[in-house]
Order: C-alpha cells, then sequence, then structure tokens
C-alpha cells in the first residue's frame, strides 16, 4: 500500500513539473510571437472592428485613425481632420507614438496561430500608394514638417514624389498648378484624400 502511495505522489509532482513546462513553452511562444510584430501590425490589431486607435504623429498631430488597409511601411484609413472624417495614409515612419486603451493595449495584435503568409497589400511599400494616387490624379493635402501642400502627385520616385501644388478650389486640372514640389518620402507626415 505504501507503494501506491509513493508512486501516485511522484506522479502527481511529475504532472505538476510538466504542466508547468508547458506553461513556461506557452509564454516563450507568445514573446516570440511578440518579438517578430511589427508596428504596423500592431496598430492593425488595435484597430480591428470599428475601434480606431490614437496616434500622435511626427509632426505633433494627433488623431484617431480606423486603419482599413496597410502595407509594407504605411497604414490607411478614416481620421477626423478638423470637423470632417478623411480618408488619410501614414508612413509608418511619422508614427512618433500611438496611445491605445486598456483593452487594446491588453489585445496587442493577431492571434497566436502561426503568421499566414503576407498578402500582395502587407508587402506594398509607399511608393505604390503615391503612384496609385498620381495615376488616378486624386487631389491630395501633404502634411509635412515644413508645412501643408495640396495638389496632385505628378511623378513617383524611388524615394520622392513631385507635387503640383493647386489651390484647393481648382481640381486637378493641368494649367491650374501653381509650382511643382518634390519631397522626399522621408518628409511626408501624412497625406489626406
Amino acid at each position: 500500500m505504501r507503494w501506491d502511495e509513493l508512486f501516485a505522489d511522484i506522479e502527481g509532482q511529475l504532472e505538476h513539473e510538466l504542466s508547468l513546462e508547458r506553461i513556461g513553452l506557452a509564454h516563450e511562444a507568445e514573446r516570440l510571437r511578440l518579438a517578430r510584430l511589427t508596428l504596423g501590425e500592431r496598430l492593425r490589431g488595435m484597430s480591428r472592428g470599428d475601434r480606431g486607435v490614437r496616434l500622435m504623429l511626427v509632426d505633433g498631430l494627433s488623431l484617431e485613425l480606423r486603419v482599413e488597409s496597410a502595407g509594407a511601411d504605411w497604414i490607411a484609413g478614416e481620421a477626423h481632420l478638423g470637423r470632417s472624417r478623411r480618408g488619410v495614409v501614414v508612413p509608418i515612419a511619422s508614427v512618433a507614438a500611438a496611445m491605445p486603451s486598456r483593452d487594446q493595449l491588453d489585445d496587442p495584435g493577431p492571434g497566436t496561430a502561426a503568421p499566414a503568409p503576407a498578402a500582395l497589400a502587407d508587402r506594398l511599400g509607399l511608393a505604390f500608394v503615391w503612384r496609385d494616387l498620381c495615376r488616378r490624379r486624386v487631389v491630395v493635402e501633404l502634411r509635412t514638417l515644413a508645412g501643408v501642400y495640396h495638389g496632385t502627385i505628378d511623378r513617383v520616385g524611388a524615394d520622392h514624389l513631385d507635387l503640383a501644388e493647386r489651390d484647393p478650389d481648382h481640381g486637378s486640372r493641368p494649367a491650374a498648378a501653381a509650382r511643382i514640389r518634390v519631397v522626399p518620402f522621408a518628409a511626408v507626415g501624412t497625406v489626406w484624400v
């Protein structure tokens, strides 16, 4: 009978040790997942559903953005600018800080399942977004540290764009261009459409 108690005690200790090991492995897997999480992925995770994530940008602008799409180095969605709600593209490099709510902070991003292969949109960089806006001749509001400019993107290089500045009331007619401003991607804070 004493042997039964001894084996039961050993079995209980072994089960307890295995349980602690499983918990440790789960915690290590979660730390590894978080270590691979990019800021863009984290911001998308914080902005799931109808929630927006509050961002402070390097130019001092604070906005609440509901992330609707993202790429390799940018996020886009709807945010308030003044009294209107408009579409905006935000380079990840322009994000100075995110100020999530407690529930957004407790939910750091996609689940712990193995990462899915990156979608094509996830691999597209800022140049692709700017070229699309250029091709469609969309009138944009380009915000930089140096100022705010209105116009259409006329050309897109590897690391810069040409903005044909226009009076916001005259649309995208070629004759309405006041001047061309060549802007490095690194200077772009946000592009409002």
